[in-house]
């Protein structure tokens, strides 16, 4: 997996002026003699200036978001930075192996990338106390037969991801269960795996919840045939022999036990705004909702340059024109900003709609301005509000995509389908900003077409945006490649 370039990390190695540090820290620790004990990782850290923490790019650990950094350990790790009184910088490492091992050599003071605590890491590192505990699940496409046990297994294509606790699960399972065969693959992720039994390449895989939960947005068509009846231990890798390290982590995993649901919540539980809401619906809130709103849309429209009915349709699509929604992740308003975008923005009060709108407007027609000018109406503007929600640079890689497969990157339908699959590993691990919850970015356009055509419809305007053909279902990804490189089969 291509390591991941971000304002936070470098590929492989920390930012310059921190390496700089690390080297002092070095020479002093070299200083201190061979009958000084080497110093701890907390006074290594203090040293340095930061906590440096290995971590992977991964809807369960660290991506780039649209505004920046995000995923569960990403939050988890700057707390307990924050906790420390210490900035955080992220090593971005291709697999949960390359993490280990730079805890284990002391390229980082901790790693954090979803890891289950198994035997055969525990040799090189120490565990945290478990953060999450996980079930495990046997899980298949609904359009096969359903495995209801273990012994209907026998005689499926079964593959789980090699060397994790998932493969520990199966194959304590393959032990008691006579005939039951499976392959264990390398250089593949659970996640990977699980859009292969969507493909129907595999009959069944080994996931847990949040696993599962994630690829529900593009995958509705997994089911759970049964529980293994194990869990997951969800824990952050420390170096081995820390003692005040260990108890410092313990103490803050303690601490914020009480906010992991909300957290794992935010990360793996759907957006409810990409339920649709109904013509009808939308009819009614122009009613009684939009004349107040209106005159804010067209003088930021008219500011800006953008049809006001655009800017309206996403923010019916983001807060269904509330002024004071508040997201699970704190973005906020009819336009739902975050702190920082709307402070960028002049914005001072998300909750003012004017604001808010003005606010939006600004966003969508800077990015608007950042797309290629070759690119014709309406697809430049779908590209616009798609980056608008994800971020321009993931569209960018998805348009890069579109291109190396010999679509066309200006076309939305096109880009649309390589967008969707930035959240598929073998698609993530090739793109210069890894993994994106692309199947959003694409049905947030969907959602705000829809709206833009009932608006005209209420609302026409002198001159109608072309339409475009409606949206088409990716493809299915060809299932031969990430299967048939470092398979091995096993059996109990």
């Amino acid at each position: 997996m291509a390591p991941i370039r971000s304002p936070l990390s470098l590929p492989g190695k920390p930012p310059p002026a921190l390496l700089r540090r690390l080297l002092l820290v070095l020479v002093a620790t070299g200083l201190l003699g061979t009958c000084s004990p080497r110093p701890g990782v907390l006074t290594q850290a203090r040293m340095l200036g930061a906590l440096v923490v290995a971590t992977h790019n991964s809807p369960t650990a660290y991506y780039l978001g649209a505004n920046g950094p995000e995923g569960p350990e990403y939050e988890l790790a700057t707390r307990f930075g924050a906790a420390l009184g210490l900035p955080v910088r992220f090593l971005i490492l291709p697999n949960a192996e390359a993490v280990l091992d730079a805890v284990a050599t002391g390229r980082a003071h901790i790693g954090a990338a979803g890891l289950a605590i198994t035997p055969e890491w525990s040799r090189t590192v120490e565990f945290s106390r478990p953060y999450q505990r996980v079930p495990l699940h046997i899980v298949y496409h609904e359009k096969s037969t359903r495995p209801a046990g273990p012994a209907a297994l026998v005689a499926r294509r079964v593959g789980v991801a090699a060397g994790t606790a998932h493969a520990l699960a199966l194959r304590a399972l393959a032990a008691r269960t006579p005939g039951l065969h499976y392959a264990e693959f390398h250089h593949v992720d659970t996640l990977d795996l699980l859009d292969h039994v969507w493909s129907r390449d595999l009959d069944a895989t080994v996931a847990d919840r949040n696993e599962l939960a994630l690829t529900h947005s593009y995958h509705p068509e997994l089911r759970v045939a049964f529980d293994l009846g194990v869990m997951d231990e969800l824990a952050w890798a420390l170096p081995r022999g820390d003692e005040a390290l260990a108890a410092r982590v313990n103490g803050f995993l303690a601490w914020v036990e009480g906010d992991m649901a909300e957290l794992m919540t935010r990360y793996y539980t759907p957006d409810e705004r990409f339920d649709y809401a109904g013509a009808r619906t939308l009819v009614r809130d122009a009613q009684e909702r939009l004349p107040s709103l209106r005159e804010h849309f067209e003088r930021s429209g008219r500011e800006v340059g953008e049809d006001w009915r655009v800017l309206a349709a996403i923010g019916y699509q983001e807060s269904r024109w509330l002024p004071d929604v508040v997201s699970l992740t704190g973005v906020r308003g009819i336009m739902m900003l975050t702190a920082d975008t709307a402070a960028s923005f002049g914005v001072t009060d998300r909750s003012d709609p004017a604001q808010s709108i003005q606010g939006g407007a600004r966003v969508l027609a800077l990015i608007h301005r950042s797309i290629p000018g070759r690119i014709p109406e309406p697809d430049r503007t779908w590209l616009a509000v798609a980056a608008y929600n994800i971020g321009y640079g993931h569209v960018e890689d998805a348009r890069v995509m579109a291109e190396a497969a010999g679509k066309d990157p200006d076309s939305w339908q096109d880009v649309r389908e390589y967008l969707q699959r930035l959240s598929q590993e073998p698609y993530y691990s090739q793109a210069k900003r890894g993994y994106a919850r692309g199947w959003e970015a694409a049905r947030f356009v969907d959602n705000v077409r829809s709206y833009l055509d009932v608006l005209n419809w209420i609302s026409p305007q002198a001159t109608q945006p072309p339409k475009v053909a409606a949206p088409r279902r990716a493809a299915a990804r060809p299932g031969s490649s990430a299967l048939t490189r470092g398979a091995a089969q096993k059996t109990p």
